[in-house]
């Protein structure tokens, strides 16, 4: 029978389920996070883990924030588990290693007291805020590069009086009450994928407080510091088998685990105002600059995701690990890192892009980890407009290959049709459905009716040159499906270069 997880029944636990071996009792909130996810609690929440079990860290416990309706559930969960949680590596190999992690010390549900959170973060205990609010939470317009005031929540929290509930009101309050008690400001440190994720937070966070308080706009600027971070590990939605097979498999009754890949990176700017937990020992790697590190995972393993995961599911796929499995694609996915992505990559320190690059087809392939095509396909108006729309501009700009991302590009337009090559229905899953879909559907009568949204796109759709290989990309799926499209793209690229005319 399977044991409740529960901070008094850890010592019932199954001998093959590592636990905390720290005394959870002497743990103080030193990290407020907002966003807690699988990904958070398998990274983050798994380095100060980590940390803690080396003794090291007490101070540096995590309080959980939701801030929306459907946070709920998370916050309820981990409270009636006393902050614990599963985390178990899904292996190549098929073996499992689950670990309890006690880093988090508990959550709030920032609708039913706002002020808890504020004064929590107002704390001197406070050092570092996190985040994980993911790509789209930072309200950046994809066009101008500006903040969108404009979002219903924060045109709440900017009214006089308002009791803020967005997590930039909330943060920004708390900055507000720290500077008039005179305390040194916390860190706030991004953890989503985005590049210059901590710059891109303070621009949109100062943004924002200069619309609701200039003077704390002006201090943000001189005082709080927001480091960029690369972070990196394979997480997919926990799917209800992994809750029973952790309780049959275990003996841990677990309202809500996390599931993973073994690989893990971290790469941290080392810019904080208050003070750190010793991530280094956790095997973080901290340096000046996270730049050629990020823009090497967000061009070669988030957009790999992209190449793979439209033409994927069109064809009738729906793993990642199916999709790797298959060589044509793997091929086709190979090309754009090789091509198309690496070609806009600065030097990385210490990384040889080649093995990188296979590693990246070897954890795709992972057959445990089951990680959907649909999780990857969700959110694409926020994803390919930050991650493979400047590999786009970058190969048009220098005279770089961009027929792959083309072709990508064509897929998700695709894929925003709502049917796969079967005829069967198609959940896109996506804040911007309703502009996507009808962007698709338009395609019947303008084949360049999916590019002409410039949120999305900014100006490519009057670069003739891209235009001529999407429709080209876009014409093939429609008329041969996504398997052949790919069978041509790989004789286009076993052909000999044609030798320069004389």
């Amino acid at each position: 029978m399977a044991v409740r997880l529960l901070q008094s029944t850890l010592a019932e636990l199954p001998e093959q389920v590592a636990r905390p071996t720290y005394d959870r009792a002497k743990l103080t909130t030193g990290i407020v996070h907002f966003g807690v996810g699988g990904f958070h609690r398998a990274h983050e929440a798994m380095y100060l883990d980590r940390l803690m079990n080396d003794g090291e860290a007490f101070d540096s416990a995590i309080t959980g924030v939701g801030v929306l309706p459907h946070d709920k559930r998370i916050v309820d969960t981990l409270n009636a588990q006393d902050g614990l949680y599963t985390l178990v590596l899904k292996h190549p190999d098929g073996t499992r290693e689950p670990r309890v992690i006690g880093s988090i010390q508990k959550m709030l549900f920032a609708p039913d007291d706002p002020d808890a959170v504020i004064d929590l973060m107002a704390s001197p205990e406070v050092k570092i805020v996190s985040l994980t609010i993911t790509e789209g939470g930072y309200l950046v317009n994809q066009v101008t590069g500006e903040f969108e005031a404009s979002n219903p929540g924060i045109q709440h929290d900017l009214a006089d009086g308002a009791s803020p509930q967005t997590a930039f009101g909330l943060i920004v309050e708390a900055i507000r009450r720290r500077r008039d008690a005179g305390l040194t400001p916390f860190t706030v440190m991004s953890c989503d994928n985005l590049p210059g994720n901590g710059e891109i937070a303070r621009r949109m966070m100062t943004a924002y407080a200069e619309l609701k308080d200039p003077s704390v706009a002006q201090y943000m600027r001189d005082h709080v510091v927001f480091p960029n971070s690369m972070v990196d590990r394979i997480t997919p939605v926990t799917a209800p088998e992994d809750i029973a097979e952790l309780a049959d498999t275990f003996g841990v009754e677990d309202g809500w685990p996390v599931v993973c890949e073994p690989f893990a990176q971290w790469v941290l700017q080392d810019e904080f105002t208050n003070g750190r937990p010793p991530f280094e020992d956790a095997g973080v790697q901290i340096v000046d600059d996270v730049e050629p590190y990020e823009l090497m995972k967000l061009r070669l393993l988030n957009c790999g995701h992209q190449t793979l995961c439209y033409v994927g599911y069109l064809a009738g796929y729906r793993y990642a690990h199916e999709v790797c499995s298959d060589p044509l694609f793997v091929d086709f996915l190979l090309g754009y890192m090789e091509k198309e992505g690496s070609a806009t990559l600065p030097e990385v320190p210490g990384v040889d892009l080649d093995a990188y690059r296979h590693e990246l087809i070897a954890r795709f392939a992972n057959p445990e980890v089951r990680d959907t095509l649909a999780r990857l396909c969700m959110e694409s108006s926020d994803r390919i407009p930050k991650w493979l729309v400047p590999v786009v501009k970058h190969n048009l700009a220098h005279g770089g290959e961009i027929d792959r991302s083309a072709l990508v590009i064509a897929s998700w337009a695709r894929y925003a049709e709502g049917a796969d090559e079967q005829g069967d229905p198609i959940d896109v899953n996506d804040r911007a459905k309703e502009a996507v879909m009808a962007a698709a559907a338009a395609q019947q009568d303008d084949k360049l009716a999916f590019l002409r949204n410039p949120d999305f796109f900014g100006d490519l759709v009057d670069d003739e040159r891209f235009t001529t290989a999407y429709v080209a990309a876009l014409d093939s799926l429609h008329e041969v499906g996504a398997r052949a499209t790919l069978e041509a793209r790989a004789a286009q690229d076993a052909r000999p270069a044609r030798e320069p005319a004389r």
